[in-house]
């Protein structure tokens, strides 16, 4: 075996999930599966222990895999600043811009990294799944392709198509993809998967049949829905799965206990969202993922999290009236959180001449000023909060210094970051997978906001979930899928 393409018939259509759980599979089965995409379009990223960055979603599907995760896996990460500007990670490194008008042309030097990382992979490891990206049916953009349809040409993959049946219009969806690529490009495609099944399989069976007729392509196994599955997403399609509902101060119960109520203002750049993912699987908290400043009022603890785009996603802050709610909390003593991005928008200033070219006034809230620095911070420190165990890991090209009065006023130091009463910052992502800390600074935040809400204390911790969820994706393809076919796709 060499390798294998995953391709979505659109963006979220399960190919990350699926991609996680089939290494998980087959490194079951004894072999030696490392995970690959070739490039990325995320703002949700990872350090690695080297200290490079890499999609999210590819971290967890080298944990998945039983490997260290490493920037080979993910060798071209463009994190968008814009509509139309994203940055390039190249190798788990910071390596320029790339311009919309530059999407279709300007890409020969990354497609030569990916390249190069798949036959790294490739000659290290017996079989390597790859991931493709949004759908290989974009012919807009085949020219140049190097993720779909050209990284399976250039190493002759076979390809699986998955398509998401939840979203509506699976059948069309997998018989456009085929319809519409070229005949080379089509001769690749070696079956199709269908995701996200609810109900009875023998309503669907004739389409597939009828699918199958038409294209030549075999069904591969349906998946079901998998309640509880939030594995870490790497688009803003996979954060809206994860958002609860709307905020309320009589929401349902929990035993007599009101859930302890988080509010995370979903920034148009945000960045890091998974930052959250451990408060979300916390018995007792309820997470809402909004744009409504009622919520941010509402909430018990609000939180401001990471920024691709720091100044950018301020002014959005206050054009959409939660700066405001930030403000009415912090007069009145209601906590608050801001991770990276969040932290910086703050502090009373920010000077940014790498994502903006601009200076700002921050929201003040915090006794620092913050600088822009063109080299980016790639680390994983550790470090105590408390007594408590934390780790975490940076990834930001923006740098804080305290101001003079910090320390008289009663500011203190908290995970590379300050604290000021009620008023929590910090540069550290990933820190509430922390679970001893979480719990810590959840009680806290619990008498903070004026509720006798405590965590649970028998809750299984972030890291065993995460493992949980991985083979109950495993398993679930184990049942559904036919991996023996599948796996034998692979030359």
């Amino acid at each position: 075996m060499t390798g294998i393409l995953v391709a979505g018939t659109s963006s979220d259509a399960g190919k990350s999930l699926f991609v996680t759980g089939l290494c998980r599979v087959a490194r079951r089965l004894g072999v030696d599966v490392a995970p690959f995409k070739a490039q990325n379009m995320s703002n949700n990223s990872m350090v690695c222990a080297d200290g490079s960055e890499i999609g999210r979603a590819q971290y967890l599907q080298a944990i998945a895999a039983g490997l260290e995760p490493a920037s080979v896996m993910n060798p071209v990460l463009l994190k968008p600043g814009t509509d139309r500007r994203s940055f390039i990670v190249l190798r788990g490194q910071s390596s320029g811009t790339l311009e919309a008008g530059e999407y279709s042309t300007g890409r020969r030097r990354l497609a030569a990294a990916a390249w190069d990382s798949y036959e790294e992979l490739a000659a290290t490891h017996d079989l390597v799944i790859c991931e493709g990206a949004g759908s290989p049916a974009e012919i807009n953009l085949r020219r140049g392709d190097y993720t779909n349809m050209g990284l399976a040409r250039r190493f002759d993959l076979p390809v699986v198509l998955i398509g998401d049946i939840d979203r509506g219009g699976v059948l069309a969806s997998i018989f456009g993809t085929w319809g519409l690529l070229g005949d080379q490009d089509r001769a690749l495609l070696s079956g199709y998967v269908i995701n996200k099944f609810r109900g009875d399989q023998s309503i669907l069976d004739p389409g597939l049949t009828e699918i199958t007729r038409r294209t030549g392509l075999p069904n591969l196994g349906v998946l079901p829905w998998l309640d509880g599955v939030w594995l870490d997403g790497e688009d803003s399609l996979s954060l809206g799965n994860m958002s609860r509902n709307s905020l309320s101060l009589d929401h349902v119960k929990d035993g007599d206990q009101r859930p302890l109520s988080v509010a995370v203002v979903r920034l148009p750049r945000i960045s890091n969202a998974t930052d959250v993912d451990a408060l979300a699987q916390e018995p007792g908290v309820q997470v809402v993922i909004t744009t409504n400043p009622a919520d941010v009022a509402a909430a018990d603890m609000a939180i401001i999290p990471g920024s691709r785009s720091t100044l950018s996603d301020l002014e959005w802050l206050h054009r959409s009236g939660n700066a405001g709610a930030i403000r009415r909390r912090a007069r009145v003593g209601a906590p608050i959180l801001g991770i990276c991005g969040g932290f910086q928008m703050l502090t009373r200033e920010i000077h940014d001449n790498v994502e903006s070219d601009d200076n700002q006034p921050g929201l003040g809230l915090l006794p620092a000023r913050v600088r822009f620095h063109p080299d980016k911070t790639l680390r994983r420190p550790h470090g105590t909060w408390q007594g408590h165990p934390v780790e975490g890991y940076e990834i930001h090209h923006g740098t804080w210094l305290e101001d003079e009065d910090a320390r008289t006023i009663g500011a203190e130091d908290f995970l590379a970051g300050l604290q000021l009463d009620h008023i929590w910052g910090t540069m550290w992502h990933g820190s509430m997978e922390s679970d001893d800390f979480r719990r810590a600074w959840l009680r806290e935040v619990a008498r903070q906001a004026g509720r006798a809400w405590e965590p649970r204390s028998d809750a299984p911790g972030f890291g065993e979930r995460r493992e949980q969820m991985i083979n109950t994706t495993a398993d679930a393809i184990e049942s559904a899928i036919d991996v023996e076919k599948l796996l034998g796709l692979a030359r």
